[in-house]
């Protein structure tokens, strides 16, 4: 299924092949709690920047792995390169347009103690 996604001002559009019941995780660590972020784990294959790499900015943090890439209007982040996976991303199931989603499950991440649980998270996302 392609799905289409944007933050709230429509300067960055994004397109992912992902399936129609998505399965998320929500993630405790300082970044996510704050931002609300549901996590959907794409390769970076099914994964394409529709519009908007002039108006993004990056903020990485602690190991400097993550990209998290937001627009500099709004300040939405639709998507980032994570930590748990750099060679694909992490796309906000939030901004996603939900005609193309039929359900959402939200799976708990425990990223305030990411090293503990990160191979957790590869084993869950690999097979789901």
């Amino acid at each position: 299924m392609r799905h289409i996604g944007s933050c709230h001002c429509g300067g960055v559009v994004i397109e992912v092949e992902a399936p129609a019941e998505i399965v998320a995780y929500e993630c405790n660590c300082s970044m996510c709690k704050r931002t609300g972020f549901q996590h959907l784990i794409v390769p970076s294959a099914a994964f394409t920047l529709v519009q908007g790499e002039e108006v993004l900015s990056q903020y990485s943090f602690n190991t400097g792995v993550a990209k998290h890439w937001f627009c500099r209007h709004c300040g939405c982040r639709p998507f980032y390169v994570p930590r748990s996976n750099p060679d694909g991303y992490s796309v906000n199931v939030r901004c996603l347009d939900r005609a193309t989603v039929i359900s959402l499950s939200v799976v708990p991440f425990d990223g305030q103690n990411w090293e503990r649980h990160a191979q957790d998270l590869a084993y869950l996302t690999e097979n789901s």
